[in-house]
């Protein structure tokens, strides 16, 4: 059986279109013998953090991405797919500012596209894969593999889907055609929208309710067959040809990213000159702490603030602590109301710091 990685695979966090969930695809994914498994939800990183968890249990390697509907600007041009695939920590912070500057500029739960809205100076350390339609002309096919071949230089495949329709054989002939034309190279997707093919009467429903019609309304905009599901090792070697399902772990060697590289990132402002987070914090609580006690601090109340500074610094929380005591100084010096919730009530420091308005010195506080 060949070697295989799914690379275009959207999960139910892609709204009223992927009819399995994250977890259900990695376990599926393993349980088949794939290589690597990417969730590519639509201008979406919502399920990955479910996949990763999956994955890690599973022990299956899981690529981060997600896929764009590329919308015409004007009668020459077709629609097409562009998913994107980070590589590394620094492609995953430019997906992310991508996605994030897309979803903004548009109403909530919607995105628009277009080729004038997309550069691959955006998309640094991250590989492409075009997945154009069916419909398009050869004239626009070709605009679409130069246009990615322009931007994306050295890091752009042709993603071919086969899902046993009629024009398969025809479709990769175009796509072979194609990829002689521009120099990007061919490689296999599934376009996944569920982990076994069992789920395609769900996926119908779930087409009929984004639509809204019945479903014996929706003709063809209901997928035509089950084959977008997580298909066998056996099945794809009978489908795609063997160069394709190759090309997929090339894609997979070019990324090494995953989530347990991302770390909390404070401020480093927040600390000035000459102090430690440590020693700035014990100084900020304790001037805050005879600001709130002039006459003296209570006995009980400089044994709590020395415990939760012991332990914060053990914990090394002390840049979390210092950025929220930054916002409150912020807000309080331009009059905005600001109060801290939650456990935070439950901190003689946090009290010093002004961050909340609960006297330790006359409550049991549970740290």
């Amino acid at each position: 059986l060949p070697a295989y990685a799914e690379l275009r695979c959207i999960s139910n966090f892609t709204f009223l279109r992927g009819a399995s969930r994250p977890e259900e695809l990695v376990e599926r994914a393993k349980a088949l013998g794939y290589s690597a498994l990417a969730i590519t939800d639509e201008c979406s990183l919502a399920g990955i953090v479910r996949a990763h968890v999956a994955a890690r249990q599973q022990g299956l390697t899981l690529l981060l991405g997600a896929q764009f509907c590329i919308q015409p600007r004007d009668a020459g041009e077709a629609p097409f797919t562009l998913v994107v695939l980070a590589q590394n920590l620094n492609g995953y912070g430019n997906l992310c500012q991508f996605i994030t500057k897309l979803r903004r500029a548009s109403d909530k739960g919607t995105y628009h596209l277009d080729l004038g809205c997309i550069t691959g100076q955006e998309l640094q350390d991250c590989l492409v894969l075009l997945c154009p339609e069916r419909k398009a002309t050869d004239a626009q096919l070709e605009a679409m593999g130069r246009w990615t071949l322009t931007h994306f230089t050295g890091r752009c495949w042709i993603g071919v889907d086969l899902v046993r329709r009629l024009d398969d054989e025809l479709w990769l002939y175009r796509m072979r055609a194609l990829s002689a034309l521009t120099a990007v190279p061919l490689v296999a997707v599934g376009d996944v929208h569920m982990h076994v093919r069992s789920r395609k009467p769900l996926q119908d429903v779930l087409t009929a309710t984004r639509m809204g019609k019945p479903l014996t309304e929706c003709g063809y905009a209901l997928q035509r067959s089950a084959e977008r599901h997580l298909r066998s090792r056996l099945r794809l070697a009978q489908t795609f040809p063997a160069e394709l399902l190759a090309q997929t772990l090339a894609v997979v060697a070019r990324c090494s990213f995953s989530l347990d590289e991302l770390q909390y990132q404070y401020p480093d402002e927040v600390v000035p000159a000459g102090h430690t987070a440590a020693s700035y914090l014990r100084q900020a609580s304790y001037d805050g702490a005879h600001r709130r006690w002039p006459a003296g601090i209570p006995e009980k109340v400089q044994r709590q603030i020395a415990y939760e500074l012991d332990l914060i610094c053990e914990l090394k929380y002390e840049q979390y602590f210092l950025t929220v005591y930054d916002i409150v100084v912020f807000a309080r010096s331009r009059g905005i109301l600001c109060q801290g919730r939650g456990s935070a009530a439950n901190s003689a420091v946090c009290y010093c710091l002004g961050v909340t308005e609960v006297d330790p010195d006359r409550t049991a506080v549970l740290f």
